[in-house]
């Protein structure tokens, strides 16, 4: 076995297409979760075009490619998964029955500990290392978008009656309903990311469009296009204009969720769950097998979703001072964001504490504008 790590502008034509190839088999067989989009060449390569130290490991026996894994490092040797923080899959892309030993991987990569926050299923060289295991809901439209319907009739006859009623008086209000599963025009692009920011400081959360990296990664991979991978933005109107949007990736078999947001001049209408039923209808039609609506507790999720997946967060370690220092740091900060995650009386009051301060914020630049 050798490895090899490369830059993503090495990666060769060839190593890519055995990469997508690799990720267009694994839902035949077995393996759905190596089909994710943010698993995928193209997320490497775009997000090594907007950020330093983003290196893929290829792993050849008899000169075949057999495994690729992506990631990222400083130069000290601290590794973490491919977009920490903001990718809602990570782990090592591999053949069927394809073994690995995690800490000779790692020193071929020069890396003392790897860190990740969404790993997939079946990494059981990597799972070993967790420090935690949690849900990450799915839609799964595979039987079609009606047998997905009627199923949340079954379950939730209140929610999905709602939600429908909802999109028929949005209509009747506001203007015709339509919805684009794939739009191609930046400018609602444009829309939705200040949507966000403005959802992101309303409840007081750190602004991911802050970052001027991540808008440009958002807008590489919009206009990324191939059967195998795309950046796709649905968007819900109404009377003609946009209230509702999504961007997210789609590999053959599985559309990621990313980031939703909508008008909250509109927020009566729910437009939000509309334009994520539209979006199950819209990935059905395209032969998507399920959205995968990402790790996190949101009453929205519970609703929508059909089942759940599993993914795990932790980190791999050598025996070097780099790693011990870096799970010193580290794990403090994520045992108690965990725990105020995981426990209601102590999620409560933060939720409220942080819209409070969002509110607080927004009052304050509203007094400054004027």
């Amino acid at each position: 076995m050798e490895i090899r790590v490369y830059r993503p502008g090495e990666l060769t034509a060839a190593d890519r297409a055995v990469w997508t190839a690799m990720q267009a088999q694994a839902p035949l067989l077995g393996a759905p979760q190596l089909a994710n989009p943010f698993l995928s060449p193209e997320f490497a390569l775009a997000l090594g075009r907007c950020r330093g130290g983003v290196r893929i490991a290829v792993v050849r026996e008899e000169g075949e490619p057999v495994a690729f894994f992506p990631f990222q490092r400083n130069r000290f040797g601290v590794g973490r998964a491919i977009g920490l923080g903001l990718s809602d899959a990570q782990g090592l892309v591999h053949r069927p029955g394809f073994q690995w030993d995690a800490r000779e991987l790692l020193q071929a990569c020069g890396l003392a500990v790897w860190e990740f926050d969404h790993l997939v299923e079946g990494q059981k060289p990597f799972e070993v290392a967790a420090r935690g295991t949690y849900d990450s809901p799915v839609i799964d439209v595979d039987q079609g978008y009606e047998a997905y319907l009627a199923q949340l009739r079954a379950r939730s006859p209140k929610f999905t009656r709602t939600t429908l009623a909802k999109e028929r008086k949005l209509g009747r209000d506001i203007g015709e309903v339509s919805y684009v599963h794939d739009e191609r025009d930046p400018a609602v692009l444009r829309t939705l990311m200040g949507w966000k920011s403005a959802q992101y400081r309303r409840t007081g959360r750190s602004d991911r469009f802050a970052h001027p990296w991540i808008i440009r990664l958002v807008r590489q991979l919009f206009h990324s296009r191939s059967e195998s991978f795309a950046g796709v933005l649905s968007v819900l109107y109404a009377g003609g204009r946009p209230i509702a949007a999504h961007f997210g990736l789609r590999s053959e078999r599985v559309m990621a969720c990313w980031f939703p947001a909508y008008d909250t001049d509109f927020a009566k209408f729910s437009p939000g769950l509309v334009l994520h039923l539209r979006m199950a209808e819209g990935a059905a039609a395209e032969g998507v097998d399920y959205l995968d609506l990402g790790r996190g507790e949101k009453e929205y999720k519970d609703s929508l979703k059909t089942r759940d997946l599993s993914v795990s967060e932790g980190w791999v370690m050598r025996r070097h001072p780099v790693a011990l220092g870096h799970r010193a740091r580290r794990a403090p900060v994520r045992a108690l964001r965990n725990t105020v995650l995981s426990r209601p009386e102590f999620f409560g009051p933060a939720d409220r504490l942080l819209k409070r301060m969002g509110s607080l914020r927004a009052a304050g630049k509203n007094r400054e504008e004027k």
